[in-house]
């Protein structure tokens, strides 16, 4: 396509400066930019194809930077980067050192909070709609919140709070559609209030009434809101908003460019928090994204392109097999429950959702429920199933620790998107679980590196006794690597074991876990050209810690003189830093050194070129320098 206006846009004042006219082409061009460049890229499609037209409005209406635009979770802000100078970069999106999937404050000006998890929006919005009235600035603070977002109990919270006079504005996007459909009485209730359509047309046929009457429709019209209220109570019963002391307008079509400018403009000038609820089409003006929005929701690099057909990846992952594994356990056992929040495509529980509806739960984004409803399930002899990106869980840890360790109440946590993941960033990095539950009585910790394995601990999960958690990263294991560990068993025993052996009498031994272990093994290989015996001790079960303290110590000879613990995950706390405090004794009698390697820095940023295990230092290459400074 060939690009008129996009080309001459690289700041919210060149938006302004476009006539009304022009901006349905603009629309048109930004959507096949998106299109061109996320399909390559990946990254989230139809959720920025949805808000075109809403985001070219809130640049004409309000002056970013000195306005505040938040937006929940960030991923919908791809427009916003565009029309705020970043399109250039889009070629870099997601990559390492390149423009982020989301929002991010050392990004630009034009981004006032960084976000990655839902629901998080309303709140620091409200904070800074505060900060501003303590000032006395004039700047709006505007706050774009997905209707999938809503489900999510912080937007409640911070509602509670809103005060009725502060420059806030609440854009309510409904496009039914978070991440899977949203579900939820929150969502049958926006059901109710699109159905009152009717009003809204009543209400301007009213008020244009009222004020055209000589000499006392102004104040005719500055005087019925309680008239105004009682009779929308008539037709709602009741409107959440207002009840919340927000001003509410809507909803309105928020793909029709000019109704959505015009509306916007009125609740700038409303004088009080407002809340405007719009309805946009997710994947609008790209037919796939349009007819499978929850499919295109996020887009990995390379899978679509621009025609107008999907071209399909049947390709297994870690998600994918979990999911088909557990609905094969539910048909020989019928206390099994599985609990998603809003992720059940995400998490590979779409096969669940389709064969047996009943025995899933999504709670919406709202992952502390999640895990408290799951110890009320348990409690009442249901075993639950509570599948959460490791990310995502960080969320619900009080809930972990005070609903379910402290009351003893056995669950299953399969815990998905363990370790780095580069295209989403740090707000989605799962490295801090395995040091989260670490500290928990009662409960188990697991890292399968292979499907085997992945449906043999999910089968052990549903007797045990306390919390059980089975992390695994995204993508498909390595095969090949894991049969290298196998290949001293017998199958049988090969099956059965949870710490891999390996040949004695080696110099080092380096013991990890999850795919982490690629780099171990690379090391491996690399200390042995250079005349020095390494070895590596893969666990599978990393608790309990006692138990693996004393394996290792079987694999302690004569000749070992150096034991490294590797780790994709946070220093402090960690697994790596357990073992070495438990063997630290038995290893200063024996003269053998010890060395974590774990991620020190658990926000550093990414860098071109680089990997994050790169500038973390736990790639091959830092084992190699670590085991060298220390033996030669």
């Amino acid at each position: 396509m060939k690009m008129q206006y996009l080309p001459k846009i690289h700041s919210p004042a060149d938006v302004k400066a476009l006539d009304a006219s022009e901006l349905p082409v603009l629309a048109r061009e930004i959507r096949a930019f998106l299109v061109e460049h996320v399909t390559k890229q990946g990254g989230h499609l139809a959720s920025n194809l949805g808000v075109v037209e809403l985001t070219i409005a809130l640049h004409r209406v309000f002056d970013s930077p000195h306005d505040h635009m938040i937006f929940d979770v960030g991923h919908q802000s791809y427009v916003h980067k565009i029309l705020t100078g970043r399109a250039d970069a889009f070629p870099t999106l997601r990559k390492n050192g390149g423009l982020s999937g989301f929002t991010r404050r050392d990004e630009s000006e034009h981004d006032p909070f960084g976000a990655g998890h839902a629901s998080t929006s309303l709140s620091a919005a409200l904070g800074m709609a505060e900060a501003d009235a303590a000032a006395g600035s004039d700047a709006y603070t505007v706050c774009v919140v997905g209707d999938g977002a809503f489900t999510g109990g912080m937007i409640h919270e911070a509602l509670n709070n809103i005060r009725p006079d502060r420059r806030l504005i609440i854009i309510l996007n409904e496009n039914e559609m978070s991440i899977s459909p949203t579900s939820g009485r929150f969502a049958d209730y926006l059901s109710i209030m699109r159905s009152s359509e009717g009003y809204h047309d009543i209400k301007n046929s009213t008020r244009e009434l009222l004020a055209s009457l000589p000499l006392i429709g102004d104040a005719l019209v500055g005087g019925v809101r309680d008239v105004k209220q009682t009779f929308k109570n008539l037709l709602y019963h009741s409107n959440y908003f207002e009840n919340m002391g927000l001003y509410y307008l809507g909803p309105i079509d928020g793909n029709d460019p000019e109704t959505t400018e015009t509306m916007l403009r009125v609740a700038k000038e409303a004088g009080q928090s407002v809340l405007l609820h719009v309805k946009t089409r997710k994947g609008k003006g790209y037919p796939p994204a349009e007819e499978a929005p929850d499919v295109f929701h996020a887009v990995p690099s390379g899978r679509y392109y621009r025609k107008n057909d999907i071209v399909p990846d049947t390709s297994l992952n870690y998600s994918d097999v979990f999911g088909h594994s557990l609905l094969r356990y539910m048909q020989d056992r019928d206390d099994l429950r599985v609990i998603t929040a809003a992720m059940a495509v995400g998490t590979g529980l779409r096969c669940v959702t389709q064969a047996k509806p009943e025995y899933l739960y999504d709670v919406g984004i709202a992952e502390e429920h999640a895990i408290t409803f799951a110890a009320g399930l348990a409690a009442g002899g249901l075993h639950p199933i509570a599948a959460i990106y490791s990310s995502f869980l960080q969320r619900s840890y009080d809930n972990i620790i005070h609903d379910a360790a402290l009351q003893h109440l056995p669950m299953t946590l399969c815990i998905d998107r363990a370790g780095y993941n580069e295209g989403d960033g740090a707000t989605h990095h799962g490295i801090f679980d395995v040091a989260m539950l670490a500290q928990l009585p009662n409960t188990e910790i697991c890292a399968p590196m292979s499907y085997a394995s992945l449906r043999r601990y999910l089968k052990i999960s549903f007797d045990a006794d306390g919390i059980y958690a089975i992390r695994y990263p995204k993508g498909a294991p390595d095969e090949v690597l894991y049969e290298r560990f196998t290949a001293h068993s017998a199958p049988e025993a090969a099956m059965k074991t949870d710490f891999m052996p390996l040949a004695d009498g080696k110099q080092v031994l380096i013991v990890t876990y999850g795919r982490i272990t690629e780099e171990a093994v690379k090391a491996e290989e690399t200390l042995s050209v250079l005349g020095i015996s390494a070895g590596v001790l893969l666990m599978e079960q990393l608790t309990p810690f006692e138990k693996r303290e004393q394996e290792i110590l079987m694999h302690v000879t004569e000749e070992t003189q150096m034991i490294v613990y590797l780790e994709e995950g946070i220093y402090n706390g960690g697994a790596g830093m357990i073992l070495c405090d438990g063997l630290r004794d038995a290893c200063a009698e024996r003269g053998i050194r010890q060395k974590i390697l774990a991620i020190r820095n658990p926000f550093a940023k990414s860098e071109v070129g680089r990997r994050m295990i790169d500038v973390a230092g736990i790639d091959a290459g830092s084992i190699v320098s670590a085991v060298c400074d220390v033996l030669n």
